[in-house]
C-alpha cells in the first residue's frame, strides 16, 4: 500500500567479554559470505514453523525492498550486506519484462539478471516480487503490474484521485480488469506461461531465494467499498476462490522451470486491518519436500494516510492475532514482505518501528522493510548521509541469523534461546550501525565457546556460539553491549 511505497577468543566463563579479531572463516561460502538459503523447515509445538539450513539451524532472514523504480546500483546491494542483512526484496514488472505478449524484453531481463549476479557477489538472497500498483500502467501503475495488453476493463471508467490512489482499485475499469485476470481462459494462460519463462531465466542463481507469487492481490468488490463489512466479505470470496486459484496456476507455472526457489503467496491487505486470511493450504508439486511461505504485509492504514501512530489503537496486536492462524494450520514459514511507515521521525512512529520489529520476533522468520533509499522521509530507510533514518534504528539492530535451537527471542540487545543439543554454531549479527566501536558479549551457559568477528566501518561483525556439552532445552543467553 505504498503511497509511491571475525585473534578469536574461546572462553569457559559464566560471561566473555570479546574485542576485535580477524573474520572467522567458519561457516563461509564461496565468496566469503555464510549460505543462508533454506534448505528446510521444522515446525514447534505452538505450530511456528522456522527455515532452516543444510545444518539444520533456524534462520532468521532481515532486509529491505529495492529497485522498485529500477534505480538499484551494485553499490545498494553492497551497503544492504555491508549492514548485515542478508535478504532483498526485489520487485519485478510484468508490463517492462514483457511489454509485448510472447517476447521477454532483453535489457530488462539483462539488467534483473545483472541485479541477481551482484547479490551473489555480496552473499544476498532475493525475493522476486511480481509487482503490481492499481493492476498497471492503464490505470496510473507507473511502469509496475500487468501489460496493458493483458488489460480488459469492458470500456469502464477510471477516475484517478490524486489524494488517494488506493482509491484507483475501487473503480470500475479495474474491478474489471481484475476480474477479466483471474477469469479469463487466454489471460491465465498468458500469466502462467511468463511466469516459467521468468522462472527458467532466473533459475541456478545463487541469490535466488524464490518469488512472491502476487504483490497485494486485490479483486471485485460487490457493494460499498467504504463498508468494512462489504470489503471483509470481498476479501474472503476473493481469498477462498479466485486468488487461491491463481495461485495453484503460479505454483505449477514455476515449478515447470525451477523446483529449488521457495514460493510465497500473500492474503489481501485487509490482514493489516485485523482480517485473518480465507487462503486455503496449497500443494507443491516438487520432489521433495514443499517449499512454500506465507508473505503477509504489515502496515497501519492511519499511519498510512499521514497520521502519527497511536500506540493505544490496539493495531500491532489485532495484526499479530490475525496473521498468526494460517501459516500455522499449514505449516509455512512467515516473512513479511513489506513494513514501515512512511516517516519514522514522529513520536508515535518511532514507536510503531520499535513495537513491529518486536512483533515480528515473535512471528515471522523474515522480513523486508519498504524501503532502501536515502531521504528525509517517504519510507526512506536511510537519511540523507546512508544512515539509518531517526526511529529506524531498531531495524538495524542486532539480530540471530543462524541458531542451533529453537524458541529464539530477541529483546533489545538480548537473545535467548533453547539449544538443541547439536553442539552447531549459532550466529549472531553485530551491524556496524548499531555498534559503531564494537560490541561486547555476556553469554551463558558457563561452557559457552565463543569467537567474535568485530563490526566495522562498512562491514557487519559476528558472534558465533559453540555449546559443545548442552544437552537439548538448554537455556542460552547473549547479551550485547557496546564496546
Amino acid at each position: 500500500m505504498r503511497l509511491r511505497r571475525t585473534a578469536v577468543a574461546l572462553l569457559l566463563a559464566a560471561t566473555a567479554t570479546l574485542t576485535a579479531t580477524p573474520a572467522s572463516a567458519h561457516g563461509e561460502a564461496h565468496g566469503g559470505a555464510p549460505d543462508r538459503f533454506p534448505t528446510g523447515t521444522a515446525t514447534a509445538p505452538d505450530g511456528r514453523t522456522a527455515l532452516t539450513d543444510a545444518r539444520g539451524r533456524h534462520l532468521r532472514l532481515r532486509g529491505f525492498n529495492l529497485d522498485k523504480y529500477a534505480e538499484a546500483t551494485e553499490a545498494d546491494l553492497a551497503s544492504i550486506a555491508a549492514q548485515g542483512f542478508t535478504l532483498v526484496r526485489l520487485p519485478v514488472s510484468w508490463t517492462r519484462l514483457e511489454p509485448e505478449r510472447g517476447r521477454l524484453d532483453p535489457a530488462e531481463l539483462h539488467r534483473l539478471q545483472g541485479l541477481l549476479d551482484r547479490a551473489d557477489r555480496a552473499g544476498l538472497l532475493v525475493l522476486v516480487d511480481l509487482h503490481q500498483d492499481v493492476y498497471g500502467p492503464k490505470f496510473g501503475g507507473g511502469t509496475n503490474g500487468i501489460p496493458v495488453w493483458a488489460t480488459r476493463d469492458d470500456g469502464l471508467p477510471f477516475t484517478p484521485d490524486p489524494d488517494d490512489w488506493f482509491a484507483g482499485y475501487f473503480q470500475p475499469a479495474v474491478q474489471a480488469a481484475f476480474r477479466h485476470l483471474y477469469d479469463d481462459t487466454d489471460l491465465r494462460a498468458w500469466q502462467a506461461d511468463f511466469y516459467t519463462r521468468l522462472a527458467r531465466e532466473l533459475r541456478g542463481h545463487r541469490s535466488l531465494l524464490g518469488y512472491d507469487l502476487f504483490n497485494e492481490p486485490f479483486g471485485p468488490v460487490d457493494g460499498d467499498p467504504t463498508d468494512p463489512a462489504v470489503l471483509a466479505a470481498a476479501s474472503a470470496a476473493l481469498e477462498s476462490g479466485r486468488l487461491a486459484d491463481m495461485y495453484r496456476r503460479l505454483i505449477a507455472a514455476v515449478r515447470r522451470a525451477d523446483t529449488r526457489a521457495w514460493l510465497f503467496v500473500e492474503p489481501t491487505v485487509l490482514v493489516g486491518q485485523g482480517v485473518p486470511t480465507r487462503l486455503p493450504g496449497f500443494t507443491d508439486p516438487r520432489p521433495g519436500a514443499p517449499r512454500l511461505g506465507y508473505a503477509p504485509h504489515f502496515y497501519d492504514t492511519a499511519v498510512e494516510n499521514g497520521a502519527d501512530w497511536d500506540g493505544a489503537d490496539g493495531f500491532v496486536e489485532q495484526y499479530t492475532a490475525a496473521i498468526t492462524a494460517y501459516p500455522a494450520a499449514h505449516r509455512l514459514p512467515v516473512l513479511v514482505g513489506e513494513w514501515g511507515p512512511p516517516n519514522s521521525r514522529t513520536p508515535g512512529n518511532r514507536e510503531l518501528v520499535r513495537r513491529q520489529v518486536a512483533a515480528m520476533d515473535g512471528f515471522a522468520e523474515g522480513w523486508t522493510m519498504w524501503y532502501w533509499c536515502r531521504g528525509d522521509g517517504g519510507y526512506c530507510a536511510l537519511d540523507r548521509a546512508g544512515n539509518p533514518a531517526p526511529g529506524d534504528e531498531p531495524a538495524f539492530g542486532p539480530y540471530p541469523a543462524a541458531v542451533a535451537g529453537t524458541g529464539v527471542r530477541t529483546d533489545g540487545s538480548t537473545v535467548r534461546w533453547s539449544a538443541d543439543g547439536t553442539g552447531r554454531d549459532s550466529e549472531l549479527v553485530l551491524p556496524p550501525s548499531a555498534f559503531p566501536r564494537g560490541a561486547r558479549a555476556a553469554v551463558t551457559p558457563a561452557d559457552a565457546r565463543v569467537e567474535v568477528d568485530q563490526p566495522a566501518p562498512g562491514r557487519a561483525g559476528t558472534v558465533l556460539i559453540r555449546l559443545p556439552h548442552a544437552r537439548p532445552g538448554t537455556p542460552v543467553t547473549v547479551t550485547l553491549t557496546p564496546g
